[in-house]
């Protein structure tokens, strides 16, 4: 497996088996702020979820179909990043991606997502990169912003949290558009 260096501190790795104890440890320790935008938390009740997960990212990247990638912070697993399912026929994919709490605020996604942005892009010729996000969720949606995403449009009650129902703010970025600001 390789590792994509962002900076001296921080690097992608893609998931692996070894990975998912790391990654179930981190979603237990930030549940409760987790769980306010991402509606699978409360189904991560254990190792095995994370093992799931694992096993599902390795066959989807094995089919060709995406991929996603633990952040590695100073050492420690902080959070991932990774492509949903990549439509091949349109070029076109949607990025997710989610930080532990303690490691929000050090830019980590924002600099993560520039790699897949250059990956998508660049690397895989996509033509679209498209990122959706809870309209309430500040802190994502900042960093297609960040980007130079432009803000496409509202998705009325796009997903179910725990709280209810949320909009989801769709944001894209074309391939010439990343293009010019490179």
């Amino acid at each position: 497996m390789f590792t994509y260096i962002l900076d001296e501190e921080t690097e992608l790795r893609p998931l692996e088996p070894a990975h998912a104890r790391h990654i179930y440890q981190l979603i237990d320790q930030s549940r409760a702020h987790l769980r306010q935008w991402l509606p699978w938390v409360d189904s991560t009740t254990s190792l095995n979820a994370s093992e799931d997960f694992v096993r599902a990212s390795l066959t989807q990247a094995m089919e060709n179909g995406g991929w996603n990638a633990g952040i590695w912070y100073k050492g420690q697993f902080a959070g991932i990043i990774g492509f949903h399912e990549i439509n091949w026929n349109h070029r076109s994919v949607g990025i997710g991606y989610w930080l532990g709490e303690r490691f929000q605020g050090n830019g980590l996604i924002t600099s993560a997502l520039r790699a897949m942005l250059d990956y998508a892009l660049i690397e895989l010729n996509l033509h679209r990169v498209e990122i959706r996000c809870a309209t309430g969720n500040k802190r994502s949606r900042a960093v297609p912003e960040r980007l130079g995403f432009i803000l496409e449009g509202i998705i009325r009650e796009a997903e179910l949290l725990p709280a209810g129902y949320v909009d989801h703010a769709v944001y894209g970025m074309l391939q010439q558009e990343w293009k010019l600001k490179r």
